[in-house]
């Protein structure tokens, strides 16, 4: 049994990316009366995450990414916002959480505090020119790290590695990518599609070690001198680790809540413990932990709708993945590997179109590259959804 609240007690929600913002703005839409107050660990400012991997191309600075201020925020979602603050405790069973010695009381409460960046434990001194972006403050020290500088080694060739390495060569750097699979997004593409990838980047510039574990990274007499496990040695001015994101459950673990790769909740979106939801980059949703922003916005209209009275299921439908790499325009629906299959391949790189298909030939994903991602809505009507 949980206590039994005041009538005003807020909505709180726990995080200020888009998954918060984007919750509070639709369940406003259903609710304008119930206080809502949104808590964030950061300066609560609204941005388009998918904008930090793009901005160096459009000579974005922090400031510029930015799409409204605190202030403005809370006046539009009629809230009340505590930025740079910091949830220490909830306790379930009394509807309350804690931010430091400070007691608050909440009708229900929704966790959309994201994932965090890996950060690899580098043998060597150079550990203050390892940088991840994986919020605004991020950005902004990794463009001004980046003045005056010109070969940036990347560290992960993943979804976020390719886009971040594209976007470093249309801002005019240099990018040289390490990683250790055989080829670029190897839980992503096909490697016949991650070759129609790795090869434009190359073309435009980048650089690729790719079957290597960087194993030191040392300061040297002009920027960094980075060693490969096969003795090599890499010079570079900064490096930029994009080896993964790692849902953030510490909090809800600590409370008692159901945890595994995320923080577990049902379709409903609700966790182990009564009024306490959870959803975007921290959640694992009926066992799916999908860290992209389409299932992000199907979460938050459905909770929005559970929390003003209607409880409503989630559903993810066909929901293919943009990879935002200009020179290999790029569009994937990855296969659940749920159902057997197998891939086939028309047309040559950098136009290559990819099918994965049952034995009875039913479509269960796709990888488009270059002027393939036309087919994208013939595709996407035969898609199976991935939650129904």
């Amino acid at each position: 049994m949980t206590a039994t609240v005041p009538a005003h007690a807020p909505l709180v929600i726990v995080g200020s990316g888009l998954a918060g913002y984007q919750l509070a703005r639709e369940w406003r839409k259903l609710d304008s009366q119930t206080p809502l107050l949104i808590i964030s660990q950061d300066d609560a400012r609204a941005y388009a995450k998918p904008m930090l991997s793009t901005g160096l191309a459009k000579d974005k600075s922090a400031e510029q990414l930015v799409q409204a201020e605190a202030g403005a925020m809370a006046e539009q979602l009629k809230a009340q916002i505590r930025s740079h603050t910091q949830v220490t405790a909830i306790d379930p069973a009394q509807r309350q959480l804690w931010l430091g010695n400070e007691c608050l009381t909440y009708r229900d409460l929704v966790l959309a505090c994201g994932a965090e960046a890996l950060r690899p434990d580098l043998p060597g001194d150079a550990a203050d020119c390892l940088f991840t972006v994986n919020d605004l403050q991020d950005y902004a020290r990794f463009r001004q790290a980046l003045h005056g500088k010109q070969r940036v080694l990347i560290l992960g060739a993943g979804l976020i590695g390719c886009e971040f390495a594209n976007d470093l060569l249309l801002g005019g750097y240099q990018p040289c990518l390490v990683a250790p699979a055989p080829q670029v997004m190897p839980g992503l593409l096909p490697a016949p599609s991650a070759s129609c990838v790795q090869e434009a980047l190359a073309a435009a510039g980048a650089e690729f070690h790719l079957g290597r574990q960087l194993v030191r990274l040392e300061h040297a007499r002009s920027g960094l001198c980075a060693s490969l496990d096969d003795g090599r040695q890499l010079h570079a001015d900064l490096l930029l680790a994009a080896i993964g994101l790692r849902p953030r459950t510490r909090l809800a673990s600590q409370a008692g809540l159901a945890v595994g790769r995320g923080i577990q909740v049902d379709r409903l979106l609700r966790s182990s413990q009564p009024h306490i939801y959870a959803l975007g980059d921290c959640a694992e949703v009926a066992g799916h932990s999908l860290l992209y922003v389409m299932p992000l916005m199907a979460a938050a209209r459905a909770l929005a709708r559970t929390l003003a009275g209607e409880p409503t299921q989630v559903s993810y439908g066909a929901m293919p993945i943009t990879v935002k790499t200009p020179a290999c325009p790029l569009l994937v629906a990855p296969p659940s590997g749920e159902q057997p299959g197998q891939w086939q391949f028309t047309g040559q790189a950098p136009d290559l179109r990819g099918e994965y298909r049952s034995r009875d030939g039913r479509l269960l994903g796709y990888a488009l590259c270059g002027s393939a991602v036309q087919d994208k809505l013939a595709l996407n009507r035969e898609l199976p959804a991935l939650l129904a």
